[in-house]
This record gives C-alpha cells, sequence and structure tokens, in this order.
C-alpha cells in the first residue's frame, strides 16, 4: 500500500489550483462542447435554460437554474445522446439605456462590455455551453436582421398591423408596455411605478389569430408544470356565449347596443343595461347632456385610479342613470341605461345587461340603487325559499323565462342563442380576455420595426434586401418626445420603397420579447447569414427536450415563444408545434426572508462563493439545499459543509488513486463474488454502490430530486469511510476498490465537473470524462441481504425482527414467532389468525 501513502500525503482538497487548471484546458477545446452531426446515429437531446439580461453579474439564482441545466446535459452525454446545451444574450431592453443615462456609456458598449464579464462567470461555473458553434446575442445586426425578416412575413400575412389604441405607459420606462407587462396596475420592471393609460398608434401582432390554438393546446403538454398551464389558460380567457342587440327606445338612428353574455338564459331577468363611461353611445349623448358629462367624467377618473393601483376589479361601484331606455329583444321590455364606473370599454363590448338576480356583481349594484330584481333560474326541485343572487346553472332550470320556462338552463343557452340568430338580433359567440401583442416601444436600444411613412404611398415595408435596418451604434439618449431615434436624421430620413421619393422611418423599436420568442430556433443554426436558420436542422432538433427558467415567465415569454412557434410553422420554416416538450420551473433563491435582489441588498455573488468555497462546492450546494422546483433559502455555512464533503471525497479517492491506476477494474464485481468467498464488507460496500447508482439514475430520468442524488452519493462516501480501514488492510480486493472510486467519481461528474475531472485523471481515466458511459445499476449487487419487518399485535407494533432478504411467508413468521418480545406477549393469548404481508409487515390477531 506505499501508493496509498504517497497519494494520502498529497491528497489535500484545494479548488483554486484544481478548478483554474481544467477551466483553461476545457476553454483550449471549443468542440469539447459541440453536438454531434445529425448523422451521429445517437438519439438527441435538447437541453436550454433561459438566457440571461446581460447585467454586467450573475447572482446565485443564475448559479442554480444554470447548475440544473448543466447536470442534466452532462448526464445525458454519459446516456449516450447527442446534447445541444447552448447560451446567449437578451442583450436588448430598458437597463442598457438606463445605464447610459446614468453613465453616459453606449448602450453597446455597456452591453457587450457585460457579456463579455458574464461569460468569464459563466466560464469559471464550469458550464458546458457550446460557446463557438451556438451563442447568440440579440442585439447584434446578425440575429435582429431576422427579427425584421419575421416581421416583414408577418405583415404579409396580416399578423402585423398598426392602429390607434389605448396603451399602458410606464413614466418610468417612457415607453409602451403590453397588457401582460402590467403587474397589479404597476410596470413589471417598476414594482411601484403606476401604469397610465394614452392613446398612440402602435404595431400590434396578431396573436389572438391563435388564442384557440394556445389554449386547446396546453391539454396537449403533460411536460409543462400545470400551474404554468393553468395561468396561460387564464391569460387567454376564453368564454363562450352570445352577442345580443338592444334597440335604444325612440332612437331610430341610433346603433343597438351589443352585449356579451355567457349566460344568455338569464335575459328574461335582466333589469337594467350598464355602459362603460367611454362608450361610444355615452360619448354622444353626454355632448347634449352636461349633468350625465360631469358624472361621466368622475367615473372616468375612478377607473384611471382603479386600473393604477391594479384595483379594478374591487372599484367601488358608482353609476348614473341616463334617462334613456333599452328594449329587451326577447320581451320587449323596456330596460333602463345606465352608465357605471365598473364597465371598462376595452373589455367586452363596453356594455352589460344586468341581471341582479343570478349575478354577484349586478346584484351589488342593483341593491345599491334601488334596480329592480328578478328571479328567472332556480334549482329543478321543489322550493319555497330560494336565496338570491342564485347562481346555479348545471342543474337549474329556467322559470318566468317565456317558451323556454322548464329548460335546462345549459340546453337553453343553445337554442336561445340560436333564436337571436334566427331573428337578427344575436349570435353565438366565442370571446377571449387575450388581446393583441403591441410591440412598439418608443426608446432606442431594441430591433428598428423595419417600415417607412411616404406622403403619397402610407405605410411601406423596407424590401428584404435593404435588412437590417441598422441601429445606429452612438446617440443622445433622452427620455422626452419620443423615440431618441427620431432625433437622428441620418436614421429617420429615407426614400420610398415604391415611388423613390422622400420617406421617413419608424423610430419604434420592437418589444424585446420579440428577441426571445424564437432565439433557440437560432441557437441550432446561430452562424446562418442568408436565412433565420436551416430547417432542417432545426427540425432535427425540435421540439426542445427540456426548457429550464422561471415560472414568473409562465405569461410573458412562454406565451410568446409558443405564438411565434405557431407563426413559423404556418410560414413552412418549422414543423413543430410547440417549442418544448418538457418544461421545468425552478424555485427563487431566497435570502434573509425576501427574494434576493439587488433592490433588497441581499445578492451573494457566486464569484465570492467561488472565491472562498470552489465552484463545485457553490454548485452542489446550490442543488443540494433544497429540491430544485422548490424555493431555496440560501446559507453560507451550508456552502462550507458541501465544500468540507468534496475534500473528503478528494482524500479518500486520491489516497485509492494510486490501487485503481494499477488495477485493471472490473465494470462487473459480481463475477468476481462469485468466484470466491466474498467478505461481508466488500458485499456491504458494492450493495450501496448500487443502489446509488440506481438511486440517481431514477432520479435524473423522473423528477429531479438532485437533493436526494447528493444526499445519496453522501451515504455512498460515508460507507467508503468505515471501509477504509479493511481497504487498508487488504480485505477488500483492488477489483472492487476500483470499481467503487471509478463510479463515485462517474456518479459525482454532474454535479461537481472539476473535482471529478482531476479524480478521473489522478486514477488513470482517459477520453473526457463527462463522454464516459455512465455507470449500471446491478439489481442483484443492489439487493439488501437483510430486511426489517414490523411485528404488530392486533394492529400495535410489537417489535421489528430482521430477516432474510428472500425470505417467504413462513420464514417471516418463524424469525417473528423466535422474537423474545413476541413470546412474550403472546402470553396466556390465543392467536385467531397470522396475516402476513411478504417483505413489509405481520400482524397477530389475538384474544
Amino acid at each position: 500500500m506505499a501508493d496509498v501513502e504517497k497519494n494520502e500525503a498529497q491528497g489535500r482538497y484545494n479548488p483554486a489550483e484544481i478548478e483554474p487548471k481544467w477551466q483553461a484546458r476545457w476553454d483550449a477545446d471549443d468542440a469539447l462542447y459541440a453536438a454531434e452531426p445529425h448523422s451521429s446515429g445517437k438519439p438527441k437531446f435538447y437541453c436550454l435554460e433561459m438566457l440571461p439580461y446581460p447585467s454586467g453579474q450573475l447572482h446565485i439564482g443564475h448559479v442554480r437554474n444554470y447548475s440544473i441545466g448543466d447536470a442534466l446535459a452532462r448526464f445525458m452525454w454519459m446516456r449516450g445522446y447527442n446534447v445541444l446545451h447552448p447560451m446567449g444574450w437578451d442583450a436588448f431592453g430598458l437597463p442598457a439605456e438606463n445605464a447610459a443615462l446614468k453613465n453616459n456609456t453606449p448602450p453597446r458598449e455597456w452591453t457587450l462590455k457585460n457579456i463579455a464579464a458574464m461569460k468569464v462567470q459563466m466560464r469559471r461555473l464550469g458550464l458546458s455551453y457550446d460557446w463557438a458553434g451556438t451563442e447568440v446575442t440579440t442585439c447584434l445586426p446578425e440575429y435582429y436582421r431576422w427579427n425584421q425578416w419575421i416581421f416583414l412575413k408577418m405583415v404579409e400575412q396580416g399578423l402585423a398591423y398598426r392602429k390607434s389604441s389605448k396603451v399602458n405607459w410606464c413614466p418610468d420606462c417612457a415607453t409602451v408596455l403590453a397588457n401582460e407587462q402590467v403587474v397589479g396596475g404597476c410596470c413589471w420592471r417598476h414594482e411601484e411605478t403606476l401604469v397610465e393609460q394614452r392613446e398612440l398608434e402602435q404595431w400590434f401582432l396578431r396573436i389572438t389569430k391563435y388564442a384557440d390554438e394556445l389554449l386547446d393546446g396546453l391539454d396537449k403538454m403533460p411536460g409543462w408544470p400545470e400551474k404554468v398551464r393553468t395561468m396561460q389558460r387564464n391569460w387567454i380567457g376564453r368564454s363562450e356565449g352570445a352577442h345580443v342587440e338592444f334597440r335604444v327606445a325612440g332612437m331610430a338612428n341610433t346603433p343597438a347596443i351589443t352585449v356579451f353574455t355567457t349566460r344568455v338564459d338569464t335575459i328574461f331577468g335582466a333589469t337594467s343595461i350598464q355602459l362603460a363611461p367611454e362608450h361610444a353611445l355615452v360619448k354622444e349623448w353626454v355632448k347634449t347632456d352636461a349633468v350625465l358629462a360631469k358624472d361621466v367624467e368622475e367615473m372616468i377618473a375612478q377607473q384611471k385610479v382603479a386600473r393604477e393601483t391594479g384595483d379594478i376589479g374591487n372599484i367601488e361601484k358608482h353609476g348614473v342613470s341616463t334617462g334613456k331606455q333599452a328594449v329587451n329583444p326577447f320581451n320587449g321590455e323596456m330596460l333602463p341605461i345606465w352608465v357605471a364606473n365598473y364597465i371598462l370599454a376595452d373589455y367586452g363590448t363596453g356594455a352589460i345587461m344586468s341581471v341582479p338576480g343570478h349575478d354577484e356583481r349586478d346584484f351589488e349594484f342593483a341593491q345599491k340603487y334601488g334596480l329592480h330584481v328578478k328571479r328567472v333560474v332556480a334549482p329543478n326541485v321543489d322550493t319555497d325559499e330560494l336565496a338570491l343572487p342564485y347562481i346555479g346553472e348545471d342543474e337549474a332550470v329556467l322559470v318566468d323565462s317565456g317558451e323556454w320556462t322548464g329548460e335546462a338552463c345549459l340546453e337553453a343557452q343553445e337554442k336561445m342563442a340560436r333564436f337571436a340568430e334566427e331573428h337578427g338580433f344575436g349570435k353565438k359567440t366565442t370571446t377571449y380576455r387575450l388581446k393583441d401583442w403591441g410591440v412598439s416601444r418608443q426608446r432606442y436600444w431594441g430591433t428598428p420595426i423595419p417600415m417607412v411613412y411616404c406622403a403619397e404611398h402610407g405605410v411601406q415595408p423596407v424590401p428584404e434586401s435593404e435588412l437590417p435596418v441598422l441601429l445606429p451604434e452612438t446617440i443622445e439618449i433622452t427620455q422626452e418626445g419620443g423615440s431618441p431615434l427620431g432625433k437622428v436624421p441620418a436614421f429617420v430620413n429615407t426614400t420610398c420603397p415604391v415611388c423613390g421619393g422622400p420617406a421617413r422611418r419608424e423610430t419604434d423599436t420592437m418589444d424585446t420579447f420579440v428577441d426571445s420568442s424564437w432565439y433557440f430556433y437560432r441557437y441550432t443554426d446561430a452562424k446562418n447569414s442568408t436565412a433565420p436558420f436551416d430547417s432542417e436542422k432545426v427540425n432535427y432538433w425540435f421540439p426542445i427536450d427540456q426548457y429550464i427558467g422561471g415560472v414568473e415567465h409562465a405569461i410573458l415569454h412562454l406565451i410568446y415563444s409558443r405564438f411565434w412557434t405557431k407563426v413559423m410553422r404556418d410560414l413552412g420554416m418549422i414543423k413543430n408545434d410547440e417549442p418544448a416538450e418538457r418544461l421545468f420551473t425552478q424555485g427563487m433563491v431566497i435570502k434573509d426572508g425576501a427574494k434576493m435582489s439587488k433592490s433588497k441588498g441581499n445578492v451573494v455573488s457566486p464569484d465570492d462563493m467561488i472565491s472562498r468555497y470552489g465552484t463545485d462546492a457553490t454548485r452542489m450546494y446550490a442543488l443540494f439545499a433544497a429540491p430544485p422546483d422548490r424555493d431555496l433559502e440560501w446559507q453560507e455555512e451550508g456552502v462550507a459543509g458541501v465544500s468540507r464533503f468534496v475534500a473528503r471525497v478528494y482524500r479518500l479517492t486520491s489516497k485509492f488513486a494510486g490501487v485503481v491506476k494499477g488495477e485493471q477494474a472490473t465494470t462487473n464485481a459480481m463475477g468476481a463474488m462469485l468466484e470466491r468467498n466474498v467478505r461481508d464488507v466488500e458485499a456491504r460496500l458494492l450493495r450501496t454502490l448500487h443502489q446509488t447508482i440506481a438511486k440517481i439514475t431514477e432520479d435524473f430520468s423522473g423528477r429531479w430530486h438532485f437533493n436526494t442524488c447528493i444526499a445519496a452519493i453522501m451515504i455512498l462516501v460515508n460507507e467508503i469511510q468505515s471501509s477504509e480501514a479493511a481497504m487498508d488492510a487488504g480485505e477488500i480486493s483492488p477489483a472492487v476498490i476500483a470499481e467503487v472510486f471509478e463510479t463515485l467519481v462517474l456518479l459525482l461528474a454532474p454535479f461537481a465537473p472539476f473535482v471529478a475531472a482531476e479524480l478521473w485523471e489522478q486514477m488513470g481515466g482517459t477520453g473526457v470524462l463527462f463522454r464516459q458511459p455512465w455507470p449500471k445499476a446491478d439489481a442483484e449487487l443492489a439487493r439488501e441481504s437483510e430486511m426489517e419487518v414490523p411485528v404488530q399485535m392486533n394492529g400495535k407494533l410489537v417489535v421489528v425482527v430482521k430477516v432474510s432478504a428472500d425470505s417467504d411467508e413462513e420464514a417471516m413468521k418463524a424469525a417473528a414467532l423466535a422474537d423474545e418480545k413476541t413470546i412474550a406477549r403472546l402470553e396466556g393469548k390465543t392467536v385467531v389468525k397470522i396475516i402476513v404481508v411478504k417483505g413489509k409487515m405481520i400482524n397477530f390477531v389475538v384474544r
């Protein structure tokens, strides 16, 4: 054991030496993490983490996200897959402009500097990204050119259009926000900044065309978390119902009021019509009614405050009668027309029929203003007592509803919608909460929208041959007077592609969520200069096998990327319907009771942790401290603990590396065990080893309990350490020692790549570690030799006995009856029955 003693003396773990050594080697090999040709014959695996915004530094939340993906990618390489594991930069956006204002640094310079710094951090973390072949930077012309190209294709298809619309305006961002970017009435970036409403000409993408497919597709995505699918279902918000037109009494030339209702079966219970303060008819009526105008102005102000505080659903309800009436087309009843502050002009038709007997909100309003309440729906049972409002539908029938009285509600809805359509005052309709995606942004640092404005020919697309429309690299940035691009004559002034006359460019830039809606397709062909990507390459790699990122992107990024996928499919660019087969949303990192963020001052730098404890310990703690789908409470002492564990692995493996190196290790120690009398210590060690292989393999293949994977490795190392004296004494064969340590390093490789590579080399291993075959568990070796069986008496535990793992029911019964505690408890009792559940328990039924 001279080699053991020599290695033990040298076996002090020093990540500050090991990690730079291996990173330098890995950095020198551009092809190290590259995917193999499609003709490799291996099954493909596209492993993807969401790309970061280049803020200049990673935080521990990034480390957790990327460590999950890196462990998975390394595992899949070892399982024999052809793995694509790319990374890039979501590089356009407001923070760069804000930094330019603050630091007097051009956004491009600031962004590229941050990218370089973050790439150094990612390399230091040992992340297995194919930088040379796949890196994408969305602020560079070679990428955003294709944003523009796809936008022009959408213009051709009628999917991109311009209109005047009331939009969400963030005064801090000085730009428009999409509906999805307004959270609780505030900006998604500036969480305490109230969003305003402005009327602006904007570019929109017709995502609503795909509303049904986006919704129905969620039922075909079992690999996505139910929470994410529910959030998207609610956001799309499909409602089945009917449009019904109510004529305004005595005003023949006034347009009818169109109402959308999901409960046309309750229309006989309508007792008023209520309009939004900004409804088109209200705007006409206030011109000749000063009193009404004043009331309406107050309600608009109330809505504005409610929107800005995110409380529009809970607004205190106010209304005012217009003095006019509408005619219920089903029974000719006259219904007073009111204006109500809780009705929104941009939701539905901006008008409702109020049915207070069967709607809680309508009931509250009717009670406040003394409006009539009618019951037209009742349970399908006899009852004299019925509290209103009654919301029943499935088990209810209509009452006092003309020819439909007695009909079941659901059947009546179909019949009454058809009746309205046949008589020309309504039709069955489906509506959606989802609105078209407003992509215009009045900022500089984004993709220029490739459209021009000609006095003679109107709005015209830039010819594809003139793409990309380049973003000026140096520009004076202010937050006043619209887009900064409007102040750059060299950019604005151009020629009309139709007549060649003077024209001006669009100065709005695209929402940065455009960049992230398709970046993962570009990864497959990142250097292509003639197309966004080669369709053959995309069709090989897609859908993404595993996508990893935060649940906060459920609406913004993830629904946009699904929309973009369907557009490109319909353009014939790809074949897949959805971008990702499986989605994993990791939990947040918490420190001092709050989510890590710069604003809270509780951010932990991975550089600090790496300097103190090493990359492997930092990564392993991020995976070990909690299941990856749960929030992780960051504790530095936990990193220190993992570092001590890695040092223990290093000491033990280094100590016996010479033994492993000198031994032709068997990949199946079972053969050696059968040829000779195996000592118990060897059997126990091999049993723990193969149980660990089985555990980690199962966890990678199913639910990712990486915390329990690492815990299993810790148990294995404890078993190795308890066997150390036996190894020193020669009681464990070199073949078994070799198998144990080789396998330990292979199991450790996805979680701690640096120390695993170092130990692999020390043991004489050749080739790239993460390209070695993943170890296979031997069921015979993993099988327990003994098992513990609870012995009960009338259902109460008496004792736990140990029996051979292959014991049958009779052997289990015999072991229980031989135990002293069982014998004592049975004395003086009659055994009525003995219930034996093989391998589980024994229960004596006695009296």
